[in-house]
């Protein structure tokens, strides 16, 4: 079972560490399900609640751009990312100045109106190098 503490570094919450890995893995879907479970059990009103619903968010921005649904897709991400905002403090370990330069990339191409050229790579939520 998990810790009931998400601050900690990812590897402390399960449910983290696993949305994480299925989040860079593609499986958005599963993703998304995993990063719920920490959110559901992240004390309520805090910024780390917030933060962990921007993942989720993000997790259900890409399986809505993996079935070709870019107006969810483009809604979700840009909630997903004002969530993440200050999430460098509740989240130390993970990399969010790489993630928010991959999400600005998928902004502008889901912006555009040719969605199937110049694809961004999807992005990953790596740890941040110490």
């Amino acid at each position: 079972m998990g810790s009931k503490n998400p601050r900690s570094h990812p590897g402390g919450n399960s449910h983290i560490a696993a949305g994480l890995k299925l989040f860079n893995l593609a499986h958005f879907f599963d993703a998304h399900e995993e990063l719920e479970e920490a959110w559901r059990e992240a004390p309520r009103g805090t910024p780390q609640r917030r933060h962990l619903q921007g993942l989720v968010q993000l997790a259900v921005a890409f399986h809505h751009e993996s079935r070709r649904n870019i107006a969810g897709a483009r809604s979700v991400l840009d909630r997903g990312i004002r969530n993440l905002a200050g999430a460098d403090e509740s989240l130390p370990d993970l990399d969010f100045d790489r993630l928010r330069s991959d999400l600005a990339q998928w902004q502008k191409h889901l912006a555009g109106t040719d969605h199937e050229r110049n694809r961004p790579k999807p992005p990953r939520i790596a740890q941040r190098d110490r």
